[in-house]
């Protein structure tokens, strides 16, 4: 039999072109590149994606170094500088410099009232945002991949009963929750009586905003498992004997480790949002902490009279969700197979 032009036979050897984006490669060394390697050169190759990790990273140096910032700037959130130089405050308590006593000492400016250094309070206040966020984000993305894949894999009255109570949380505003909630789960922790510390405050937001940050990856990971269960893999290690935890978290959760990721990416800025809204609602952190949800909150009281004060929290706060969610959006696209390499 004649192999017509351009075919392979068995025992000929399949090349694979070398490529660039696979690290390690030696010139004329044929491999080809992993999955990884693949989805690392898509997202390269998106500039707005590259951009918004290193805005990503530099707020989380920001948030990590605060003290040290704070020291080199010599100035920290806490103190009231306006009382101890009455020259930052005019007679009405506004600051006396011009666009809200922005100077070389202050370099936002300082806050009505009381002279507190803007600067200092932003990035203490974005400590605080991504570090109750983050914690956030860790518990719902367990609690919902646990959840989903167990009610996809193992179905019948588990995934009924877990379902319609789902159903429940989903159902409920989540604002008007939060609110409701929040000072309940305070309540638990410290009698109205006495005053409140600063880490209740926070127990009490992961609970209520972990809560109900769970649904809505359950369900994704619940409808993704129902197809992936009947996968030949997975009837191998059901003929073998794995247990079903074993099935779920060695054979079903690598598989759907990428959309873990990409719906991490996006659920952490809306929880930095949730977290800023409960704050300027009266219901998360409150002072001396600085937030920048409680910024908001003061901020809006002088809005007519000291713009400046509620520019830089707002501007913070709108950068940072903007640049995350755009960085969901470009590591969802790299680590689509669908997208031409």
């Amino acid at each position: 039999m004649t192999t017509p032009p351009g075919a392979t036979t068995e025992a000929d050897p399949v090349l694979v072109e070398p490529t660039k984006d696979a690290p390690g490669n030696k010139p004329g060394e044929l491999l080809g590149r992993t999955p990884g390697q693949i989805a690392w050169s898509r997202f390269k190759r998106n500039r707005t994606g590259v951009i918004c990790a290193w805005i990503v990273i530099f707020y989380v140096v920001v948030a990590l170094c605060a003290p040290l910032i704070s020291a080199l700037y010599g100035k920290d959130p806490y103190t009231f500088y306006g009382l101890k130089d009455i020259s930052l405050l005019d007679e009405f308590n506004m600051p006396a410099g011009a666009n809200g006593g922005i100077s070389g000492e202050y370099w936002f400016g300082v806050t009505p009232t009381t002279g507190q250094d803007i600067f200092t309070n932003v990035i203490y206040g974005v400590r605080t945002s991504l570090g109750i966020a983050v914690v956030i984000v860790i518990i719902s993305t367990l609690l919902g991949s646990v959840i989903g894949i167990a009610q996809g894999y193992l179905g019948g009255r588990f995934d009924y009963l877990v379902g319609r109570f789902s159903d429940l949380l989903l159902s409920m505003p989540s604002q008007l929750f939060f609110i409701a909630f929040t000072p309940i789960v305070i309540n638990l922790f410290v009698p109205i009586n006495k005053e409140t510390p600063t880490y209740v405050h926070v127990l009490a937001m992961w609970v209520v905003l972990a809560l109900l940050g769970w649904m809505g990856l359950a369900r994704l990971l619940r409808g993704m498992t129902l197809s992936l269960r009947e996968r030949e893999y997975v009837e191998a290690a059901k003929i073998a004997g794995a247990s079903s935890r074993r099935i779920i978290f060695k054979e079903l959760l690598p598989n759907l480790s990428t959309t873990l990721l990409v719906q991490t990416t996006l659920l952490l800025p809306a929880m930095v949002t949730a977290e800023a809204g409960l704050s300027f609602l009266g219901v998360g952190m409150v002072s001396p902490t600085p937030d920048l949800g409680r910024m908001f909150a003061d901020a809006a009281q002088f809005y007519d009279t000291d713009l400046t004060y509620l520019i830089f929290p707002g501007l913070t706060l709108t950068i940072f969700v903007l640049a995350f969610n755009l960085l969901g959006d470009a590591v969802r696209d790299a680590l689509d197979p669908k997208t031409i390499a």
